[in-house]
């Protein structure tokens, strides 16, 4: 798939899948979920939820590293910054062939436009935190998130998944 048109895919991803209201009850949910998708594909990954500035949900499995935990502040920092997902901005500075140091002077070691970080949006008032995700390639990071939340949010998967494979 192109970069256009993952963007595309990507912006109607993040349109739809938006909560109504959201807790620690629901962040719970949400991170479980992830946990047993990743279980059930047997991947590893680090799982983090939290509204900016407070951690609602945090789950390490066997076999990821605290180097996980630190990529998902990494890429969560993107979505604070342009309340979008790591990976949107990731994809579109690819297609423009910028950094996020040359764009904008962000340095690596504090965000990383990577796929797993999704914006936790509530519908009328906008993005208030994040869904991260590490330990897979970037782009099964991001969409191991996308299942769950198109899951729990009632949305047919097989109308947001990227393809397996980017060109």
């Amino acid at each position: 798939m192109s970069i256009e048109a993952d963007g595309s895919q990507i912006a109607r991803q993040e349109e739809r899948l938006q909560f109504g209201h959201f807790d620690a009850r629901e962040a719970w949910i949400v991170g479980a979920r992830i946990k047993t998708l990743a279980e059930g594909r047997h991947q590893q990954v680090a799982i983090e939820i939290g509204l900016f500035g407070q951690r609602l949900f945090f789950y390490a499995m066997p076999g990821t590293t605290p180097d996980n935990a630190e990529w998902i502040r990494r890429k969560a920092n993107v979505v604070a910054r342009f309340q979008r997902s790591s990976y949107a901005i990731g994809r579109r500075l690819e297609q423009q062939g910028q950094s996020l140091e040359g764009r904008w002077g962000l340095v690596t070691a504090d965000y990383a436009a990577k796929g797993g970080a999704f914006p936790l949006v509530l519908a009328g008032t906008g993005c208030v935190g994040f869904i991260g995700v590490s330990g897979l390639p970037q782009r099964q990071d991001r969409e191991l998130v996308v299942a769950a939340l198109a899951e729990r949010l009632g949305q047919p998967l097989d109308e947001l998944a990227l393809p397996d494979e980017a060109v």
